[in-house]
Protein backbone atom coordinates (compact mmCIF):
# COMPACT_ATOMS: atom_id res chain seq x y z
CA UNK A 1 0.00 0.00 0.00
CA UNK A 2 1.49 3.31 -1.12
CA UNK A 3 0.41 6.53 0.57
CA UNK A 4 2.27 8.87 -1.81
CA UNK A 5 5.05 9.16 -4.34
CA UNK A 6 7.60 11.97 -4.24
CA UNK A 7 10.06 13.47 -6.71
CA UNK A 8 13.09 15.45 -5.55
CA UNK A 9 14.61 17.79 -8.14
CA UNK A 10 18.11 18.06 -6.67
CA UNK A 11 21.15 19.91 -7.92
CA UNK A 12 23.28 16.80 -8.44
CA UNK A 13 20.74 13.96 -8.16
CA UNK A 14 17.10 13.46 -9.16
CA UNK A 15 15.25 11.00 -6.91
CA UNK A 16 11.83 9.48 -6.56
CA UNK A 17 10.46 7.30 -3.77
CA UNK A 18 7.29 5.64 -2.46
CA UNK A 19 5.84 6.42 0.96
CA UNK A 20 4.14 3.61 2.86
CA UNK A 21 1.25 4.16 5.24
CA UNK A 22 3.56 3.72 8.22
CA UNK A 23 5.54 6.80 7.12
CA UNK A 24 8.64 5.05 5.77
CA UNK A 25 10.18 5.72 2.38
CA UNK A 26 11.19 2.95 -0.02
CA UNK A 27 11.49 2.02 -3.66
CA UNK A 28 13.91 4.90 -4.21
CA UNK A 29 15.10 5.51 -7.76
CA UNK A 30 17.95 7.96 -8.36
CA UNK A 31 19.77 9.24 -11.42
CA UNK A 32 22.43 11.94 -11.74
CA UNK A 33 21.14 15.34 -12.75
CA UNK A 34 22.63 16.74 -15.97
CA UNK A 35 26.14 18.04 -15.46
CA UNK A 36 26.43 21.69 -14.46
CA UNK A 37 29.01 23.57 -16.51
CA UNK A 38 30.68 26.47 -14.74
CA UNK A 39 32.66 29.32 -16.26
CA UNK A 40 33.35 32.83 -15.00
CA UNK A 41 30.79 32.50 -12.24
CA UNK A 42 28.10 31.05 -14.52
CA UNK A 43 26.57 27.70 -13.56
CA UNK A 44 24.32 26.20 -16.23
CA UNK A 45 22.91 22.84 -17.30
CA UNK A 46 20.57 21.43 -19.95
CA UNK A 47 17.00 22.17 -18.84
CA UNK A 48 15.26 19.81 -21.26
CA UNK A 49 17.58 16.93 -20.38
CA UNK A 50 16.83 17.64 -16.71
CA UNK A 51 13.06 17.47 -17.29
CA UNK A 52 13.31 14.26 -19.30
CA UNK A 53 15.51 12.63 -16.68
CA UNK A 54 12.98 13.60 -14.00
CA UNK A 55 10.18 12.02 -16.07
CA UNK A 56 12.19 8.81 -16.43
CA UNK A 57 12.96 8.63 -12.70
CA UNK A 58 9.31 9.16 -11.83
CA UNK A 59 8.10 6.50 -14.29
CA UNK A 60 10.66 3.95 -13.05
CA UNK A 61 9.56 4.52 -9.47
CA UNK A 62 5.88 4.24 -10.37
CA UNK A 63 6.53 0.93 -12.10
CA UNK A 64 6.85 -0.57 -8.61
CA UNK A 65 3.19 0.20 -7.75
CA UNK A 66 0.19 -2.00 -8.56
CA UNK A 67 -3.46 -1.05 -9.16
CA UNK A 68 -5.98 -0.35 -11.93
CA UNK A 69 -5.37 2.17 -14.73
CA UNK A 70 -6.51 5.70 -14.13
CA UNK A 71 -6.72 8.34 -16.83
CA UNK A 72 -8.07 11.79 -17.32
CA UNK A 73 -9.67 13.79 -14.58
CA UNK A 74 -10.74 17.38 -14.32
CA UNK A 75 -8.97 19.99 -16.36
CA UNK A 76 -6.26 21.89 -14.44
CA UNK A 77 -7.44 25.16 -12.98
CA UNK A 78 -5.66 28.26 -11.67
CA UNK A 79 -2.99 29.89 -13.84
CA UNK A 80 -3.91 27.76 -16.85
CA UNK A 81 -3.13 28.50 -20.45
CA UNK A 82 -3.90 26.39 -23.48
CA UNK A 83 -0.57 25.05 -24.64
CA UNK A 84 1.52 22.34 -26.19
CA UNK A 85 1.71 18.61 -25.58
CA UNK A 86 5.20 18.10 -24.15
CA UNK A 87 5.38 14.46 -25.25
CA UNK A 88 4.99 15.55 -28.87
CA UNK A 89 7.97 17.90 -28.67
CA UNK A 90 10.51 15.80 -26.78
CA UNK A 91 13.86 15.74 -28.56
CA UNK A 92 14.73 12.41 -26.94
CA UNK A 93 13.51 8.91 -27.75
CA UNK A 94 10.23 7.92 -26.13
CA UNK A 95 10.45 6.91 -22.50
CA UNK A 96 7.77 5.32 -20.30
CA UNK A 97 5.48 7.82 -18.61
CA UNK A 98 3.42 7.49 -15.49
CA UNK A 99 0.34 6.70 -17.58
CA UNK A 100 2.10 3.57 -18.89
CA UNK A 101 1.93 2.13 -15.38
CA UNK A 102 -1.16 0.14 -14.54
CA UNK A 103 -2.73 1.16 -11.28
CA UNK A 104 -4.60 3.70 -9.23
CA UNK A 105 -1.74 6.07 -8.76
CA UNK A 106 -0.78 7.63 -5.43
CA UNK A 107 -0.71 11.41 -4.93
CA UNK A 108 2.49 13.13 -5.99
CA UNK A 109 4.65 15.32 -3.77
CA UNK A 110 7.28 17.45 -5.51
CA UNK A 111 10.26 19.21 -3.97
CA UNK A 112 12.78 21.26 -5.87
CA UNK A 113 16.10 23.01 -5.59
CA UNK A 114 15.29 26.65 -5.02
CA UNK A 115 16.21 29.61 -7.22
CA UNK A 116 17.42 27.64 -10.27
CA UNK A 117 15.37 28.88 -13.23
CA UNK A 118 15.03 29.10 -17.01
CA UNK A 119 13.09 30.78 -19.82
CA UNK A 120 11.23 28.74 -22.44
CA UNK A 121 8.97 29.18 -25.47
CA UNK A 122 5.25 29.07 -24.84
CA UNK A 123 4.49 27.60 -28.27
CA UNK A 124 6.61 24.46 -28.07
CA UNK A 125 8.13 24.19 -24.60
CA UNK A 126 11.68 24.51 -25.86
CA UNK A 127 14.04 26.21 -23.37
CA UNK A 128 15.60 29.42 -24.68
CA UNK A 129 18.12 29.56 -21.84
CA UNK A 130 19.97 26.82 -20.01
CA UNK A 131 18.84 25.93 -16.52
CA UNK A 132 20.59 28.69 -14.57
CA UNK A 133 21.67 27.25 -11.23
CA UNK A 134 21.09 28.86 -7.87
CA UNK A 135 24.91 28.76 -7.60
CA UNK A 136 25.27 31.15 -10.55
CA UNK A 137 26.97 34.41 -9.59
CA UNK A 138 25.94 36.72 -12.42
CA UNK A 139 23.51 38.52 -10.12
CA UNK A 140 26.42 40.04 -8.17
CA UNK A 141 26.15 43.24 -10.22
CA UNK A 142 22.51 43.63 -9.16
CA UNK A 143 23.46 43.18 -5.52
CA UNK A 144 26.13 45.86 -5.81
CA UNK A 145 23.72 48.27 -7.49
CA UNK A 146 20.93 47.71 -4.96
CA UNK A 147 22.90 47.34 -1.73
CA UNK A 148 21.33 50.49 -0.25
CA UNK A 149 17.91 48.89 -0.67
CA UNK A 150 18.82 45.74 1.26
CA UNK A 151 17.12 46.75 4.56
CA UNK A 152 13.81 47.30 2.75
CA UNK A 153 14.22 44.00 0.87
CA UNK A 154 14.96 42.09 4.05
CA UNK A 155 11.90 43.60 5.76
CA UNK A 156 9.68 42.33 2.94
CA UNK A 157 11.34 39.00 2.14
CA UNK A 158 13.13 37.95 5.35
CA UNK A 159 16.21 37.31 3.18
CA UNK A 160 19.58 38.95 2.61
CA UNK A 161 20.47 40.41 -0.78
CA UNK A 162 22.70 37.79 -2.44
CA UNK A 163 23.26 36.58 -6.04
CA UNK A 164 21.88 33.11 -5.16
CA UNK A 165 18.28 34.16 -5.66
CA UNK A 166 16.35 34.51 -8.92
CA UNK A 167 15.69 38.25 -8.96
CA UNK A 168 19.31 39.52 -9.04
CA UNK A 169 20.18 37.15 -11.90
CA UNK A 170 17.02 37.89 -13.90
CA UNK A 171 17.60 41.64 -13.56
CA UNK A 172 21.03 41.23 -15.18
CA UNK A 173 19.65 39.03 -17.99
CA UNK A 174 16.87 41.47 -18.86
CA UNK A 175 19.27 44.41 -18.88
CA UNK A 176 21.70 42.52 -21.11
CA UNK A 177 18.92 41.31 -23.47
CA UNK A 178 16.19 43.99 -23.71
CA UNK A 179 14.25 41.99 -26.31
CA UNK A 180 13.70 39.20 -23.79
CA UNK A 181 11.55 41.47 -21.66
CA UNK A 182 9.08 41.99 -24.52
CA UNK A 183 8.90 38.28 -25.25
CA UNK A 184 8.11 37.58 -21.60
CA UNK A 185 5.56 40.38 -21.29
CA UNK A 186 3.78 39.27 -24.46
CA UNK A 187 3.64 35.67 -23.24
CA UNK A 188 5.74 34.39 -26.14
CA UNK A 189 8.28 33.22 -23.55
CA UNK A 190 7.70 31.97 -20.02
CA UNK A 191 9.81 32.19 -16.88
CA UNK A 192 10.00 29.77 -14.00
CA UNK A 193 11.94 27.70 -11.53
CA UNK A 194 12.26 23.94 -12.08
CA UNK A 195 8.95 23.14 -10.41
CA UNK A 196 7.18 25.66 -12.65
CA UNK A 197 8.74 24.22 -15.80
CA UNK A 198 7.85 20.63 -14.96
CA UNK A 199 4.30 21.42 -13.84
CA UNK A 200 3.79 23.39 -17.05
CA UNK A 201 4.98 20.39 -19.10
CA UNK A 202 2.93 17.92 -17.05
CA UNK A 203 -0.26 19.95 -17.60
CA UNK A 204 0.31 20.26 -21.35
CA UNK A 205 1.25 23.92 -21.09
CA UNK A 206 -1.89 24.88 -19.14
CA UNK A 207 -0.56 25.80 -15.69
CA UNK A 208 2.18 28.35 -15.04
CA UNK A 209 2.55 28.24 -11.27
CA UNK A 210 4.85 27.83 -8.28
CA UNK A 211 4.18 27.31 -4.62
CA UNK A 212 4.73 29.98 -2.00
CA UNK A 213 7.86 28.35 -0.51
CA UNK A 214 9.61 28.40 -3.89
CA UNK A 215 8.40 31.94 -4.61
CA UNK A 216 9.78 33.03 -1.25
CA UNK A 217 13.34 32.37 -2.50
CA UNK A 218 13.07 34.68 -5.51
CA UNK A 219 13.64 37.93 -3.54
CA UNK A 220 10.37 39.13 -5.05
CA UNK A 221 7.81 37.82 -2.53
CA UNK A 222 6.31 39.73 0.36
CA UNK A 223 6.40 36.98 3.00
CA UNK A 224 3.83 38.78 5.11
CA UNK A 225 1.05 38.29 2.56
CA UNK A 226 2.48 35.52 0.35
CA UNK A 227 2.19 37.52 -2.89
CA UNK A 228 4.60 39.03 -5.38
CA UNK A 229 5.63 42.47 -4.18
CA UNK A 230 5.15 45.39 -6.61
CA UNK A 231 7.85 47.27 -4.70
CA UNK A 232 10.40 44.47 -5.10
CA UNK A 233 9.51 43.96 -8.76
CA UNK A 234 10.11 47.67 -9.33
CA UNK A 235 13.46 47.57 -7.52
CA UNK A 236 14.67 44.69 -9.68
CA UNK A 237 12.98 46.07 -12.82
CA UNK A 238 11.06 42.84 -13.39
CA UNK A 239 7.52 43.02 -14.84
CA UNK A 240 5.26 41.31 -12.28
CA UNK A 241 2.98 39.88 -14.98
CA UNK A 242 5.75 37.52 -16.19
CA UNK A 243 5.95 35.73 -12.85
CA UNK A 244 4.06 32.46 -12.28
CA UNK A 245 0.91 32.30 -10.20
CA UNK A 246 1.55 31.53 -6.53
CA UNK A 247 -0.28 28.54 -5.06
CA UNK A 248 -0.35 26.89 -1.63
CA UNK A 249 2.18 24.12 -1.02
CA UNK A 250 -0.36 21.38 -0.22
CA UNK A 251 -3.90 20.39 -1.10
CA UNK A 252 -3.30 21.19 -4.79
CA UNK A 253 -5.22 18.23 -6.30
CA UNK A 254 -3.87 19.16 -9.74
CA UNK A 255 -4.48 16.44 -12.37
CA UNK A 256 -1.52 15.84 -14.68
CA UNK A 257 -1.42 14.40 -18.18
CA UNK A 258 0.65 11.44 -16.96
CA UNK A 259 -2.24 10.20 -14.82
CA UNK A 260 -0.87 11.47 -11.53
CA UNK A 261 -2.41 14.12 -9.31
CA UNK A 262 0.00 16.70 -7.92
CA UNK A 263 -0.98 17.12 -4.27
CA UNK A 264 2.01 19.02 -2.84
CA UNK A 265 4.89 21.06 -4.18
CA UNK A 266 7.49 22.68 -1.95
CA UNK A 267 11.12 23.84 -1.81
CA UNK A 268 13.71 21.22 -0.87
CA UNK A 269 14.73 22.82 2.43
CA UNK A 270 11.10 23.18 3.46
CA UNK A 271 10.49 19.52 2.70
CA UNK A 272 13.52 18.47 4.74
CA UNK A 273 12.35 20.58 7.67
CA UNK A 274 8.88 19.02 7.57
CA UNK A 275 10.46 15.56 7.71
CA UNK A 276 12.82 16.43 10.57
CA UNK A 277 11.00 18.44 13.24
CA UNK A 278 7.44 18.97 14.36
CA UNK A 279 5.62 22.27 14.11
CA UNK A 280 4.43 23.46 17.49
CA UNK A 281 7.12 21.40 19.21
CA UNK A 282 10.13 22.87 21.09
CA UNK A 283 12.54 21.58 18.44
CA UNK A 284 15.21 22.92 16.11
CA UNK A 285 17.01 21.41 13.12
CA UNK A 286 20.74 21.89 12.58
CA UNK A 287 21.84 20.97 9.05
CA UNK A 288 25.59 20.94 8.42
CA UNK A 289 26.62 20.32 4.83
CA UNK A 290 28.11 22.55 2.14
CA UNK A 291 26.82 25.39 4.25
CA UNK A 292 24.87 25.20 7.46
CA UNK A 293 21.60 26.38 8.91
CA UNK A 294 19.80 26.26 12.23
CA UNK A 295 16.03 26.55 11.96
CA UNK A 296 12.93 26.23 14.10
CA UNK A 297 9.27 26.81 13.36
CA UNK A 298 8.07 30.28 14.29
CA UNK A 299 5.12 30.33 16.70
CA UNK A 300 2.08 32.16 15.40
CA UNK A 301 2.31 35.89 15.96
CA UNK A 302 6.01 35.83 16.86
CA UNK A 303 8.74 37.75 15.06
CA UNK A 304 12.28 36.57 14.44
CA UNK A 305 15.14 37.89 16.60
CA UNK A 306 17.14 40.74 15.08
CA UNK A 307 19.28 39.61 12.16
CA UNK A 308 17.75 36.17 11.74
CA UNK A 309 15.96 35.14 8.56
CA UNK A 310 12.22 34.59 8.40
CA UNK A 311 11.75 31.50 6.24
CA UNK A 312 8.37 30.84 4.67
CA UNK A 313 8.25 27.05 4.99
CA UNK A 314 4.91 26.20 3.38
CA UNK A 315 1.29 27.22 3.00
CA UNK A 316 -1.54 24.78 3.61
CA UNK A 317 -4.77 24.37 1.68
CA UNK A 318 -6.51 26.71 4.13
CA UNK A 319 -4.05 29.46 3.09
CA UNK A 320 -2.31 29.47 6.47
CA UNK A 321 1.39 30.29 6.25
CA UNK A 322 3.88 28.24 8.24
CA UNK A 323 7.10 30.14 8.92
CA UNK A 324 10.43 29.53 10.61
CA UNK A 325 13.34 31.45 12.11
CA UNK A 326 16.71 30.63 10.58
CA UNK A 327 20.36 31.28 11.29
CA UNK A 328 22.95 30.43 8.63
CA UNK A 329 26.60 29.42 8.33
CA UNK A 330 28.31 30.09 5.00
CA UNK A 331 30.60 27.70 3.07
CA UNK A 332 31.74 25.66 6.06
CA UNK A 333 32.55 22.60 3.93
CA UNK A 334 35.01 24.69 1.90
CA UNK A 335 36.81 25.75 5.08
CA UNK A 336 37.21 22.12 6.15
CA UNK A 337 37.91 20.59 2.74
CA UNK A 338 41.71 20.39 2.99
CA UNK A 339 41.91 19.08 6.54
CA UNK A 340 41.61 15.63 8.19
CA UNK A 341 38.26 16.33 9.83
CA UNK A 342 37.38 12.68 10.48
CA UNK A 343 40.40 12.22 12.72
CA UNK A 344 39.41 15.02 15.12
CA UNK A 345 37.96 13.91 18.45
CA UNK A 346 35.96 16.03 20.87
CA UNK A 347 38.88 15.68 23.30
CA UNK A 348 41.05 17.55 20.77
CA UNK A 349 38.90 20.67 21.06
CA UNK A 350 39.60 23.67 23.32
CA UNK A 351 43.30 22.95 23.73
CA UNK A 352 44.36 26.60 23.43
CA UNK A 353 43.03 30.15 23.37
CA UNK A 354 43.00 30.68 19.60
CA UNK A 355 39.52 31.50 18.32
CA UNK A 356 38.12 30.92 14.84
CA UNK A 357 35.36 31.83 12.42
CA UNK A 358 35.03 29.11 9.76
CA UNK A 359 32.94 30.78 7.04
CA UNK A 360 35.13 31.71 4.05
CA UNK A 361 32.42 33.70 2.26
CA UNK A 362 31.54 35.80 5.31
CA UNK A 363 29.38 35.38 8.38
CA UNK A 364 25.77 34.43 7.70
CA UNK A 365 22.67 35.24 9.74
CA UNK A 366 22.28 36.91 12.16
CA UNK A 367 25.45 38.90 11.42
CA UNK A 368 25.81 39.20 7.63
CA UNK A 369 29.40 40.37 7.75
CA UNK A 370 31.24 39.83 4.47
CA UNK A 371 34.40 41.31 6.03
CA UNK A 372 34.55 38.51 8.62
CA UNK A 373 35.22 35.30 6.73
CA UNK A 374 37.76 32.62 7.57
CA UNK A 375 39.34 34.30 10.59
CA UNK A 376 41.70 33.24 13.40
CA UNK A 377 42.49 35.30 16.47
CA UNK A 378 46.21 34.48 16.15
CA UNK A 379 48.56 33.12 13.43
CA UNK A 380 48.10 29.40 12.76
CA UNK A 381 50.61 28.76 9.96
CA UNK A 382 52.96 27.03 12.40
CA UNK A 383 50.28 24.65 13.70
CA UNK A 384 49.87 21.08 12.43
CA UNK A 385 46.73 20.33 10.36
CA UNK A 386 45.17 18.41 13.27
CA UNK A 387 45.23 21.55 15.43
CA UNK A 388 43.86 23.76 12.67
CA UNK A 389 40.95 21.43 11.98
CA UNK A 390 40.08 21.45 15.69
CA UNK A 391 39.91 25.26 15.58
CA UNK A 392 37.74 25.18 12.46
CA UNK A 393 35.33 22.71 14.03
CA UNK A 394 35.14 24.91 17.13
CA UNK A 395 34.23 27.82 14.87
CA UNK A 396 31.35 25.80 13.42
CA UNK A 397 29.99 24.34 16.65
CA UNK A 398 30.28 27.61 18.59
CA UNK A 399 28.29 29.43 15.89
CA UNK A 400 25.64 26.71 16.03
CA UNK A 401 25.57 26.85 19.83
CA UNK A 402 25.07 30.61 19.86
CA UNK A 403 22.15 30.41 17.45
CA UNK A 404 20.60 27.67 19.56
CA UNK A 405 21.05 29.83 22.66
CA UNK A 406 19.06 32.59 20.96
CA UNK A 407 16.33 30.17 19.87
CA UNK A 408 16.12 28.66 23.34
CA UNK A 409 15.72 32.10 24.89
CA UNK A 410 13.19 33.31 22.29
CA UNK A 411 11.18 30.16 21.59
CA UNK A 412 11.87 27.70 24.42
CA UNK A 413 13.74 25.13 22.31
CA UNK A 414 14.37 21.88 24.22
CA UNK A 415 15.50 19.42 21.53
CA UNK A 416 17.93 19.67 18.62
CA UNK A 417 18.15 17.35 15.61
CA UNK A 418 21.34 17.16 13.54
CA UNK A 419 21.41 16.37 9.82
CA UNK A 420 23.71 16.79 6.82
CA UNK A 421 27.05 15.20 5.95
CA UNK A 422 29.19 17.12 8.46
CA UNK A 423 26.83 16.21 11.30
CA UNK A 424 28.29 12.69 11.13
CA UNK A 425 31.57 13.98 12.58
CA UNK A 426 31.68 12.83 16.23
CA UNK A 427 33.58 15.95 17.29
CA UNK A 428 30.78 18.18 15.99
CA UNK A 429 28.01 15.99 17.42
CA UNK A 430 29.51 15.79 20.88
CA UNK A 431 30.82 19.35 20.82
CA UNK A 432 27.34 20.75 20.14
CA UNK A 433 25.81 18.47 22.78
CA UNK A 434 28.43 19.62 25.32
CA UNK A 435 27.97 23.31 24.53
CA UNK A 436 24.18 23.69 24.85
CA UNK A 437 21.81 22.71 27.67
CA UNK A 438 19.55 20.87 25.22
CA UNK A 439 18.88 17.27 24.21
CA UNK A 440 20.77 16.65 20.94
CA UNK A 441 19.84 13.88 18.47
CA UNK A 442 21.34 12.69 15.19
CA UNK A 443 18.72 12.04 12.51
CA UNK A 444 19.05 8.62 10.90
CA UNK A 445 16.60 9.22 8.08
CA UNK A 446 18.04 9.63 4.61
CA UNK A 447 16.52 11.52 1.70
CA UNK A 448 14.83 13.97 4.05
CA UNK A 449 13.55 16.28 1.29
CA UNK A 450 11.99 13.35 -0.55
CA UNK A 451 10.43 12.10 2.68
CA UNK A 452 9.01 15.51 3.58
CA UNK A 453 7.46 16.01 0.13
CA UNK A 454 5.90 12.55 0.24
CA UNK A 455 4.45 13.10 3.70
CA UNK A 456 3.03 16.48 2.71
CA UNK A 457 1.37 14.89 -0.33
CA UNK A 458 -0.08 12.00 1.68
CA UNK A 459 -1.88 14.28 4.13
CA UNK A 460 -1.02 11.82 6.91
CA UNK A 461 0.53 13.20 10.09
CA UNK A 462 3.74 11.42 11.06
CA UNK A 463 5.96 12.12 14.08
CA UNK A 464 8.96 14.22 13.06
CA UNK A 465 12.42 13.27 14.26
CA UNK A 466 11.34 9.70 15.00
CA UNK A 467 14.32 8.10 13.30
CA UNK A 468 17.12 9.50 15.46
CA UNK A 469 19.65 8.57 18.12
CA UNK A 470 20.52 10.69 21.12
CA UNK A 471 24.05 12.09 21.28
CA UNK A 472 25.70 11.30 24.60
CA UNK A 473 27.98 14.20 25.45
CA UNK A 474 29.35 12.32 28.45
CA UNK A 475 30.70 14.93 30.79
CA UNK A 476 29.87 18.49 29.86
CA UNK A 477 33.54 19.13 28.96
CA UNK A 478 34.01 22.23 31.12
CA UNK A 479 37.11 23.31 29.20
CA UNK A 480 35.03 23.45 25.98
CA UNK A 481 32.21 25.32 27.70
CA UNK A 482 34.71 27.81 29.13
CA UNK A 483 36.30 28.40 25.74
CA UNK A 484 32.86 28.91 24.22
CA UNK A 485 32.30 31.76 26.66
CA UNK A 486 35.62 33.35 25.71
CA UNK A 487 34.86 32.83 21.98
CA UNK A 488 31.59 34.74 22.35
CA UNK A 489 33.42 37.67 23.94
CA UNK A 490 36.00 37.62 21.13
CA UNK A 491 33.29 37.55 18.42
CA UNK A 492 31.39 40.39 20.06
CA UNK A 493 34.59 42.43 19.98
CA UNK A 494 35.06 41.72 16.27
CA UNK A 495 31.49 42.71 15.50
CA UNK A 496 31.95 46.04 17.25
CA UNK A 497 35.28 46.82 15.57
Amino acid sequence: MTAAIALDLGTTTIKAGLLSHDGTLGGIVARPAPAILSHDGRYESDALEYAETADAVLAECLAQTNALPRHGGAEPSGACRSGFNPTAHSRAEARPTASDVSGVLPPLGLCSQRSSFLLWEHANGQPVTPLISWQDDRGAASCADLRDCEPAMRALTGLPLTPYYLAPKLRVLLHEHPAWREKLVSGEWLLGTLDTFLIWRWTGGKCHQTDVSMAARALLLDVHCGQWSPELCALFDIPPQVLPQITPSAGLALPLQNGLRLQASVGDQSAALLAAIGEGQPEALVNLGTGGFVVCFLPQGRSVPTGYLKTLVWQDAAQQMHQAAEGTLNSIAAALADYPVASCRVEDLAQDDIFCLAEPSGLGAPYFRNDLGLTFSAPVDHLPPQRIVALLLEGVLFRVARILEDFQREFGIERVYLSGGLSNLPALQQGIAASVPLAVYLLQQTDASLLGAARLASGITFPAGAESIKIDAGTKLPHLTAKYGRWKAWLDGLLLA
